[in-house]
Parts: structure tokens; C-alpha cells; sequence
């Protein structure tokens, strides 16, 4: 078998002890040929003699400002020199053999991406992730698709975000992720872009990837709700050609509900984060990265 250069780029942000279990993972790993460029966001500091005892030879990028997960994505894509680039979140780990059954997946030039299976790290027998179904045109909504049923390499209309190999090649006619994401949707919009490039995205049901979830923006937090009510609006009117069924879904129904749900629950920090986040990408066309101090409700 061939061993292509390999990238694993990864995004560390304020959690060193989570990334140094990717890295130890990482550094069991038999794959001969591969480099890990690690980007940290917002970090004053070199915590580089730290990783490099975890993973000999690491390149530490370290980013002053917090570019958000696309941004700091696309910082490590203009280090990379792979064939190959390895997106990971830091909150994973791997398994050995995971590389090498990933790029055999490859078998066609119409393969543009290729995701492992997401399992929950707190509980591996339960998966989170084995392909995504079509987002609904009215809803704005997709689910993950969590059975290993045949056939082991299998379509997906979406990548995860967390785990997916990406050939340079198909990288440099697609392009990198949107900044304008900042967090949350900029892989399904990448996903839209690839396929759009003419390249097919799988999944690989043979393998998996441990993954512990919302680490870094907690499982329900305000910040959370900004962004994904902000960019799941942002996606909808780019990526659809007659967004007007779900701008008009999501005023008469998403919208309502969504404000009494947070209002009964006196979630008051998570009504105003959700406000903000329709208010921005409807009316202000406000991207990029917000304050989370503007989230906390008085």
C-alpha cells in the first residue's frame, strides 16, 4: 500500500488536556508517513514544549486572536504539505489502522472526502454519527444517521466536521471553509461546496473515531444557540436557490417556539442568544465572531 503524506490538523482552544489525549493517541499511531499541525486560537502563550512531549515533531501554530473553528481550520490547511489533510476535533481520539482504512476509501477521483464513524467517547457502544441525511428544505434541519447498515462505504450529502479526510487536490478547486461560519455549519456548507466541485463524500462504516462532544462550547450553552441559529439562517439563504419556504418556516414557527421554550424555561441568556442570532444573519448580516459577554443576559 502506498503511505501518501498525511496532515492531521487539529484546533485547540483553552483546553491543552483535552488536545494531549488526541496527541497521545495520535503518537500510537503506525502510520509512517504523517506531520500534526496543531492551531491554537487565542493563545498569548507557546504551550509547544508541551505538545511536543506528547508528539514528537508537532507544528504549533499559535493564533493571538480566536479565528473560530473555520478560520483556524484554514490556518492549518496553508501550513499543510500532505497529500492528504486529516481534519480532527481536538476532543477525539484514534484508533491505529483508522489512517491507512480512510485512504483506501479513495478508490475514485470522484471521492472528494471521506468520515469515519463518530462514537461517543463516554460510551462507545453508542454512535453519534454514521452519515448525515438531506437538510429539509422547509426546516433547515438534517439528523445524523446512526446505523452501520450495509454498504460499509456509503454517500453522504454531509460530512461531520469532527473526522473527515480531505485530498488537498480536491481542496485546492473547492476551496477552504468559510470564515463567516465561525462556528457550527461551516462543514456542512463545505460539504454543499465539494459536492458542488463534482466529488462525492462518504463515509467509511469499518472505522470509527472516539468522540466527546461540545467540549469546547458546552452541550446547550448560549454560545451554542447564537451560532447555530445564526448560521443555520446564513446557510439556508446561501446554499438554497428559493429559501423563502424556510425563512417563512422558520418566522411563523421556529421563531415562536423557540422564544417561548427558552422563556418557560427561564433561560433568559439563551432567548437573548437566540434573538441575536436570527437578528444578525436576517437583518444585520452580522458574521464572524460575537462577544460571549453580549450573550449573558442582565
Amino acid at each position: 500500500m502506498k503511505t501518501p503524506l498525511v496532515s492531521i490538523i487539529t484546533v485547540n482552544y483553552k483546553q491543552p488536556e483535552v488536545t494531549g489525549e488526541l496527541l497521545k493517541s495520535l503518537a500510537q499511531i503506525s502510520y509512517p508517513n504523517l506531520e500534526v499541525i496543531l492551531v491554537d486560537n487565542e493563545q498569548s502563550f507557546s504551550d509547544e514544549g508541551y505538545y511536543q512531549q506528547l508528539f514528537t515533531g508537532i507544528k504549533v501554530i499559535n493564533s493571538p486572536e480566536n479565528l473560530g473553528f473555520a478560520g483556524a481550520n484554514n490556518l492549518g490547511i496553508k501550513a499543510a504539505k500532505g497529500e492528504y489533510l486529516f481534519f480532527l476535533n481536538n476532543d477525539t481520539e484514534l484508533e491505529n489502522g483508522v489512517i491507512e482504512k480512510l485512504l483506501q476509501a479513495f478508490d475514485s477521483p470522484k471521492v472528494g472526502a471521506v468520515s469515519p464513524v463518530l462514537r461517543y467517547a463516554e460510551n462507545p457502544e453508542k454512535i453519534q454519527f454514521a452519515g448525515y441525511t438531506p437538510i429539509h428544505p422547509l426546516t433547515g434541519r438534517n439528523s445524523p444517521m446512526k446505523d452501520l447498515a450495509s454498504p460499509t462505504l456509503a454517500e453522504t450529502p454531509y460530512f461531520h466536521g469532527a473526522a473527515v479526510m480531505i485530498p488537498k487536490r480536491v481542496l485546492d478547486q473547492a476551496g477552504n471553509m468559510d470564515e463567516d461560519y465561525f462556528l457550527y455549519y461551516e462543514e456542512l456548507d463545505w460539504s454543499q461546496r465539494i459536492r458542488e466541485a463534482g466529488y462525492e463524500l462518504k463515509v467509511l462504516k469499518s472505522v470509527h473515531v472516539l468522540h466527546k462532544e461540545s467540549i469546547s462550547t458546552g452541550k446547550n450553552s448560549p454560545l451554542k444557540v447564537y451560532y447555530q441559529t445564526r448560521n443555520r439562517v446564513h446557510f439556508m439563504r446561501r446554499n438554497f436557490a428559493n429559501p423563502w419556504g424556510f425563512l417563512l418556516f422558520f418566522c411563523l414557527v421556529s421563531l415562536p417556539k423557540n422564544v417561548i421554550s427558552f422563556s418557560l424555561k427561564k433561560q433568559k441568556s439563551h432567548r437573548k442568544a437566540f434573538n441575536l442570532g436570527w437578528k444578525h444573519a436576517l437583518l444585520e448580516n452580522r458574521f464572524g465572531s460575537i462577544d460571549p459577554k453580549i450573550l449573558i443576559a442582565a
